[in-house]
C-alpha cells in the first residue's frame, strides 16, 4: 500500500459508490513469493505410518513486506463485501423475521473463500456469485491477505487516547488495551485424505491458515472437540461448542474455520449516572424496558429522508459503530432498500454535528446454520454431489461437498465500549446540525461496526425487538 494509507483507503464516496476498475497486482507474484521451484516441496508426504499423511512446513507470506495489491482492487473487491454483507441480512431476516440477528459477514466470507479456492466449475461461479467476490484467483485472496494485514495494524493505535475536543475521553476501568481485533484461520484435515499440496499452500500463503490433522475417520467426536477448544481460545471463550454433537462424522473430511475476536473501548464513553431505564418499541408495537444510556457530543451524523446515522468511533479511531436509525414506522421498508450505495450515500452525507444520544445497552447471540441461506443467494451445487471441489483433492477424485456452514456470535454493548466475537466453520464432506440533534434509538434499529480505512464490515446487528435487551 501507499504511504497515505487512509487517503487511499478512504473508500467511502465514490469509491465505494461506484465500483473500481481492475489493475494488475504490483511486485512479484504472491503465489511464488518465497516458494520453492521444485513441485514435490508443496505437495503432502507420506509420513512413517503407512497410509497416513503430514503436511509439511509451507512458506508464509509476511503480511508486513509481501508484494501489494493495487488499491482499486482491494476497494472493488470492499464493495463486494459490503455487498454481501447486506445480501446476508435480507436472507436472514427472511428466515428469522421477528428476531434481533448479529453476525459477522467477514468471517463468513473469509471461511467460504478458503472453501472457494478449492471449488471449480459452476460450483465455483455459484460461490463467486452468491458471495459477490469481485475479483478471481490470486486477485481475490491477495485482497483478503491486505484486509487481514491491515486489520493488524489497527491494533499497532489500539490505546485510547486524550478526547482533542475537550469531551468525555476514553477511561476503561478493565484491564488490558482499549482496542483489540484478532482473527485467525484454520483447516482441519482428514489425516489419511490426499488433499492437494496446492490448496493447502494457497491457505497457508494467504490465509495463514495452519493445517492440523485429524482422525475425522476414527475419531469424529475428538476432532468435534478439538476444533471447538480452538475457537473458544481464539474468542476469549465467547463462542463455545461451535460445532454441535453430531455435526462432524466419519464421512467429514475438511473442516475449515475461521474466528474473529473483537473489544473496544469507545473514543468518548457514557456516563453509567446517565444511563436510565426507558421504553423500547419493537418492531410489533410491543413496549419493553431497556437501559438507555445517554451522552451529548460530536459525532459524524447525517439525516436523509428522516432516516438517521449516527457514528460511533472507538478509541483507535480507525473503527466505529454505525447507528442507523430509519424514521418511525419505516424500518422494515427501510430495511429491504438498504444497498451499497445508499449506505454509502448516507455515509457521506455525515459531518461533525452536536448529538444528544440516547443508546440502549444491549447483548445479542446468534447461531445459524447458514446452508439455506446460502442456497437462497445461488449457492445451490456446492451442497449436492454435483459440487465440484477438485481443487482440494490430488488426483481425479472429486466426490466432495459442503455439508454445512456454521456462525456463532456475540456482542455486548454498554457504557464503556463493544466486546464481540464470531466463528464460522465450513465443514466439508466426502458424498455424494448547530444545536444537538436527538437521536433516541427506542425503537428498531440496525447497527455495523465497521473497519472505517477499508469499510470492511466487521460485525452486523438487527435489533427489532427489546426484551434480548435488557441483559445487555
Amino acid at each position: 500500500m501507499p504511504t497515505d494509507r487512509r487517503t487511499v483507503l478512504a473508500l467511502t464516496g465514490a469509491l465505494l459508490a461506484g465500483a473500481a476498475g481492475c489493475a494488475g497486482i504490483g511486485g512479484d507474484s504472491p503465489a511464488t513469493d518465497g516458494r520453492s521451484d521444485d513441485p514435490a516441496s508443496i505437495h503432502l508426504v507420506r509420513d512413517e505410518v503407512p497410509g497416513e499423511y503430514v503436511v509439511p512446513d509451507f512458506p508464509r507470506i509476511d503480511l508486513a513486506t509481501d508484494p501489494e495489491i493495487e488499491s482499486t482492487l482491494l476497494a472493488a473487491q470492499v464493495r463486494g463485501n459490503v455487498a454481501f454483507s447486506l445480501d446476508l441480512l435480507a436472507e436472514l431476516r427472511s428466515q428469522r423475521p421477528g428476531e434481533n440477528l448479529f453476525y459477522s459477514p467477514y468471517s463468513v466470507s473469509v471461511a467460504l473463500a478458503m472453501t472457494y479456492a478449492g471449488a471449480r466449475g459452476e460450483t465455483a461461479t455459484e460461490m463467486a456469485d452468491a458471495l459477490r467476490y469481485e475479483l478471481e484467483g490470486d486477485d481475490l485472496h491477495a485482497a483478503f491477505r491486505a484486509l487481514e494485514a491491515e486489520f493488524r495494524r489497527r491494533n499497532e493505535d489500539g490505546d485510547a487516547v486524550d478526547d482533542p475536543a475537550g469531551e468525555t475521553s476514553t477511561d476503561s476501568s478493565d484491564d488490558g488495551p482499549a482496542f483489540r481485533l484478532a482473527s485467525a484461520n484454520s483447516a482441519w484435515l482428514e489425516q489419511r485424505y490426499p488433499f492437494d499440496g496446492d490448496y493447502l499452500e494457497l491457505l497457508a500463503a494467504y490465509y495463514e491458515a495452519g493445517e492440523r490433522l485429524v482422525d475425522f475417520d476414527g475419531n469424529p467426536e475428538e476432532a468435534r472437540r478439538e476444533i471447538n477448544a480452538w475457537v473458544a481460545d481464539r474468542t476469549n471463550d465467547r463462542i463455545e461448542d461451535l460445532l454441535p454433537e453430531g455435526s462432524i462424522d466419519s464421512a467429514t473430511r475438511l473442516v475449515l474455520t475461521n474466528a474473529i475476536s473483537f473489544r473496544a473501548a469507545w473514543k468518548r464513553e457514557f456516563d453509567p449516572s446517565d444511563t436510565e431505564p426507558a421504553p423500547f418499541t419493537g418492531l410489533d408495537g410491543s413496549e419493553t424496558e431497556v437501559e438507555l444510556m445517554h451522552q451529548t457530543g460530536r459525532f459524524p451524523y447525517a439525516e436523509v429522508d428522516g432516516h438517521q446515522l449516527v457514528e460511533l468511533p472507538y478509541a483507535n479511531d480507525d473503527t466505529s459503530m454505525v447507528v442507523l436509525l430509519p424514521a418511525e414506522g419505516e424500518f422494515e421498508a427501510f430495511e429491504a432498500a438498504l444497498t451499497v450505495d445508499r449506505l454509502a450515500t448516507m455515509l457521506e452525507a455525515a459531518g461533525e454535528t452536536r448529538v444528544d444520544l440516547a443508546l440502549p445497552k444491549f447483548g445479542i447471540e446468534s447461531k445459524f446454520s447458514l446452508v439455506e441461506t446460502m442456497q437462497g443467494l445461488g449457492m445451490e451445487r456446492a451442497f449436492t454431489g454435483a459440487a465440484d471441489f477438485s481443487g482440494m483433492v490430488e488426483g481425479d477424485q472429486s466426490n466432495l461437498a459442503v455439508d454445512d456452514i456454521v456462525h456463532q456470535s456475540f456482542v455486548e454493548v454498554d457504557e464503556e465500549g463493544t466486546e464481540a466475537a464470531a466463528a464460522t466453520a465450513v465443514i466439508v464432506v466426502e458424498t455424494a446540525a448547530t444545536d444537538p440533534v436527538e437521536v433516541t434509538v427506542d425503537r428498531p434499529f440496525l447497527f455495523y461496526v465497521r473497519d472505517r480505512p477499508t469499510e470492511t464490515p466487521l460485525f452486523v446487528g438487527r435489533v427489532v425487538d427489546g426484551p434480548s435487551l435488557q441483559d445487555g
